[in-house]
């Protein structure tokens, strides 16, 4: 009796298994994954691409207070167009737990999400890419910072960079302050009274690790020059992560980040001289580039354009230098990030 119970957990497994490598080309399904970390079901939005050749793949992340069940439309149909695998990861849901916010489960996670598609489909090794804005912005950078090995490129879109800084802004200013209730419950207390939750604020900060993605990962971090005015993550997250990675001579001082976050623009020895076409009538306001990573101030706030993300993406390839040249001038949509 116990080798009949054995075989028939053993089919089912396999039967398992098979369902879900028989997944449905360019259709979202959601599946389980087990966690490597402490073996719970998490759940995932999977979209394989068409063919049988090796297709690249898109890890897209939610935003800080969403989840696996939050919309992907414009990122299902930049895959598709592409036809580009797709993976939404739950990675532990909102950021108001423990076990979510940069968590070292949130590491495995999307650690498991990648290896899941890689072992059931075939995915190209050369291309795989990681995009989030917001939350998922963070996310992206933290995961560029401890997992430097795992992903071709980045694209970041107003991310928090920080963990305990955004505590403090979102108490100093009152604006937005649930989302400095959302850290204190996921750090264990206020990172300003307790060393524990200071500790942990700075564990969950892509700004302890992004030292080890840099001259490694190609990574691009774009935000809106207004956000942190009409939106909840001040411009200073983006500049910040960009000066971890960046050559030390190419880095902007503390002084032009106080100036840009407080009046909005930027100092006139930083503005661009050009444009690029990609952001069409949004206006690029500085770009700068340097050691294998590109920091982009855009007309706008807490925004994304997830077809520029893309198209940035797809231009890198593991093993060839990064591609920073301007992006097409096509209709790519700006999309106000969810909080």
């Amino acid at each position: 009796m116990k080798y009949f119970y054995i075989l028939i957990v053993t089919l089912v497994c396999f039967a398992v298994l098979h369902a879900q490598t028989q997944l449905i080309p360019g259709k979202v399904q959601k599946i389980s994954i087990v966690s490597k970390l402490d073996n719970s079901s998490q759940p995932v939005k999977i979209m394989p691409a068409s063919g049988d050749a090796p297709r690249p793949l898109l890890v897209v992340l939610h935003t800080w207070s969403q989840s696996v069940n939050s919309g992907t439309g414009s990122y299902v149909k930049l895959c598709k167009q592409k036809n580009w695998h797709m993976v939404f990861p739950h990675f532990r849901g909102p950021n108001w737990t423990p076990e979510a916010c940069g968590s070292d489960l949130v590491i495995s996670d999307i650690e498991d999400a990648v290896s899941y598609m890689c072992k059931n489909f075939n995915v190209d090794p050369k291309r795989i890419y990681l995009l989030g804005g917001s939350g998922g912005g963070h996310c992206s950078l933290l995961m560029a910072g401890r997992r430097p090995d795992l992903f071709t490129a980045v694209s970041s879109w107003c991310p928090i960079s920080d963990i305990a800084r955004w505590h403090a802004e979102k108490r100093l200013h009152n604006r937005h302050s649930r989302y400095a209730d959302h850290i204190e419950k996921s750090c264990g207390g206020d990172p300003a009274v307790s060393p524990a939750a200071k500790y942990q604020a700075q564990l969950r900060s892509p700004l302890s690790w992004l030292a080890n993605a840099a001259g490694k990962t190609i990574i691009d971090i774009s935000t809106g020059i207004h956000d942190g005015h009409t939106g909840s993550v001040p411009v200073g997250h983006a500049i910040r992560a960009y000066n971890m990675l960046a050559d030390v001579n190419d880095r902007i001082s503390d002084k032009d980040i106080q100036f840009i976050e407080k009046n909005r623009r930027v100092p006139d020895h930083l503005a661009v001289k050009t444009s690029d076409p990609a952001y069409g009538k949004h206006t690029v306001y500085l770009r700068k580039i340097s050691n294998r990573v590109r920091l982009t101030l855009f007309e706008g706030g807490h925004n994304i354009f997830p077809d520029i993300g893309g198209e940035f993406l797809e231009r890198q390839c593991a093993g060839h230098a990064p591609d920073f040249s301007n992006g097409k001038a096509l209709n790519n949509k700006m999309v106000e990030l969810t909080k």
